[in-house]
């Protein structure tokens, strides 16, 4: 594809066709000497070896190094329920990236099923050929129960994206908010609209943290723990949060809210934003439409940051989910703690404090010092469990 060409719908699909992904060998040598490397006398030797030391397949196969990118297609990017076909170019994509940027090898896995027994069942039957699985666009309540099962019955680790990542990438980006503007992080009275699974898990982070005034709004509202219906993870996050026990929508939960964090695919009134305390922090994430537009933040003199890739400010859980995988990877954790996450949000800081600004909240996605910072600490928090 000829890269210096402006970007164009015909050339995404020119870039997309056939797929992103391929699988080479490392050795292509026609040197009949080393041609024998990849010969059924050389592959017959290594697993001679393996059968008889099972351990040393973590180091003479790609298995420990390759994470199963996993979806059923419930909940596409934003997009909502497009299935399991719809989902495989978000799922490559991701996978290409975690390669470039963690030199991680990683394969799409799309599920026709959407019955959690299934999925396990079958991640289960082919545990031997990986070494670590990444939930990717698997909507609520489904993906909660699905990581549960998945790390009570896999001993290897396994990670939520839309959870995770999106929780550690936006604690990080709030503490370097909150460092940039002077405030004190703990008392930042936040707000968080959305509460699927990555306004529930960025939630649980936030109060791990110590972030104290915190509430949630989905679409019937400010999320309190009397609130009829609540069910699930709902419930057990309403417990932990909205502490002045407000009732009402979004216009009564954003009044004098320093922090404002977008989860969900709704846009949010400009009006509103006037009622936040002023210079407030604004974190618009939903893709490919954030609930916030870079103007309509700039007219309340917001520090702003979206989901977008090319947006100044990028906050996004792929700033995380490399770095957390390889981390665990070097480690050879089995699984990811909470202490590894905390450790993730601490090295994603880290990456950028010598260039903290306003234009510069949060490292460049594809900066490889990011992913060094993250994966550094996640291994150390790993080895001292």
């Amino acid at each position: 594809m000829d890269t210096s060409s402006p970007l164009t719908t015909s050339r995404i699909f020119e870039a997309y066709e056939h797929g992103l992904l391929s699988v080479r060998p490392k050795e292509q040598s026609r040197e009949p000497k080393e041609r024998v490397a990849i010969s059924a006398a050389g592959s017959a030797l290594v697993s001679r070896a393996i059968a008889d030391d099972p351990s040393l397949a973590a180091t003479y196969t790609w298995a420990s190094n390759l994470t199963l990118v996993v979806s059923d297609g419930s909940a596409v990017h934003g997009l909502g329920d497009l299935g399991c076909h719809a989902v495989l170019p978000i799922l490559e994509a991701k996978c290409a990236f975690f390669k470039s940027v963690a030199n991680l090898d990683a394969i799409p896995l799309a599920f026709t099923e959407r019955n959690v027994d299934s999925i396990v069942d079958t991640l289960v039957r082919i545990r031997p050929s990986y070494g670590a699985v990444s939930i990717e666009d698997v909507s609520a309540p489904t993906c909660f129960e699905l990581e549960q099962r998945l790390k009570e019955t896999l001993s290897c680790p396994v990670i939520h994206n839309d959870q995770h990542g999106t929780a550690v990438a936006v604690t990080a980006a709030l503490r370097n908010a909150s460092r940039l503007l002077g405030r004190t992080f703990t008392g930042l009275r936040t707000v968080i609209v959305g509460a699927g699974a990555a306004g529930i898990a960025t939630a649980r982070m936030l109060s791990s943290f110590g972030i104290c005034d915190l509430i949630l709004v989905d679409s019937r509202g400010i999320i309190n723990s009397d609130r009829p219906g609540l069910a699930g993870a709902k419930l057990d996050v309403s417990r932990n949060t909205n502490p002045r026990k407000l009732r009402g929508g979004l216009a009564d939960a954003i009044i004098g809210a320093d922090v404002l964090i977008g989860l969900s695919s709704a846009r949010i009134d400009r009006n509103l934003l006037r009622l936040m305390h002023p210079q407030p922090i604004i974190l618009a994430l939903s893709n490919p439409e954030p609930e916030v537009t870079p103007e309509d933040a700039a007219r309340v003199g917001a520090l702003y940051g979206s989901g977008r890739s090319e947006s100044r400010n990028c906050v996004s859980s792929l700033l995380a989910i490399p770095g957390i995988l390889r981390g665990a990877n070097e480690s050879r954790a089995r699984e990811i703690t909470g202490a590894m996450l905390h450790a993730a949000v601490a090295g994603l800081e880290s990456a950028n404090s010598d260039s903290l600004s306003w234009d510069s909240l949060m490292p460049d996605l594809f900066d490889p010092k990011c992913c060094d910072h993250v994966s550094q600490a996640v291994a150390a928090a790993a080895a001292t469990a």
